[in-house]
Formats: structure tokens, sequence, C-alpha cells
């Protein structure tokens, strides 16, 4: 997340965008979507994710959370480059969080079966 911002900010720089605004450069736009689009997908991760490692497993919490980051890396390079190619990346990204859900929702059962 620290990495997106510094990113817009070096986009602001470049296409000549000044803060408050977040319109005037496409590629500035497709940077800032980026951002945008990760916080809104950590929202919704990141939850899912603790509940896995507490109700399954750390080791395989980090494993989705790794894959999830190299979809949501695949992701920002692609839209900024060519949005029409973002697909993957957010394939990979939201296949790790439907698994940390999944997982995780089935480590919560097991423990109110018990």
């Amino acid at each position: 997340m620290f990495a997106n911002t510094m990113m817009v900010g070096r986009a602001r720089g470049k296409y000549g965008v000044k803060a408050p605004a977040i319109s005037g450069n496409e590629i500035f736009e497709r940077t800032y979507r980026v951002q945008m689009n990760t916080i809104e997908g950590v929202l919704i991760f990141f939850p899912a994710l603790w509940i896995y490692a507490f109700f399954i497993d750390d080791k395989g919490a980090f494993a989705i959370g790794i894959i999830w980051l190299i979809g949501r890396l695949w992701y920002g390079k692609a839209y900024v480059e060519n949005p029409a190619k973002r697909g993957p990346g957010f394939a990979i990204s939201s296949l790790a969080s439907i698994s940390a859900w999944v997982g995780g929702f089935y480590g919560v059962v097991q423990v109110l079966m018990k």
C-alpha cells in the first residue's frame, strides 16, 4: 500500500496533476485507480486472511497472502500499462481472497461444531 502511495505521488509530479485533483492525465488516473482498487481489495482480503490464520493455519495464510500480493502487483502493472490486460492479476488476487474466505469460514464452522 505504501508503494502505491509512492507511485501516485510520483505520477502526480510526472504528469502535473496537482492535489487534490484526481484527474487530468490518463496514466495518472490509472495509477490512482490501482491505489484505490488495492485499498478496496484490502478491506475484503485482510479480515479473511486473519480469520484463516487464526482458525486454520498461519503458514497457509502466509502463502495465500503472497499469492494475493503477486496478483495485485500483476494487476497494478497491467492496469497502468493497458487496462484491458488487468484480468489475470485480478483473477489471481480474487482467487486468493476467495480461498481465504472459504478456508476461514470452514475453520470457524469446525470450531463451532466441536
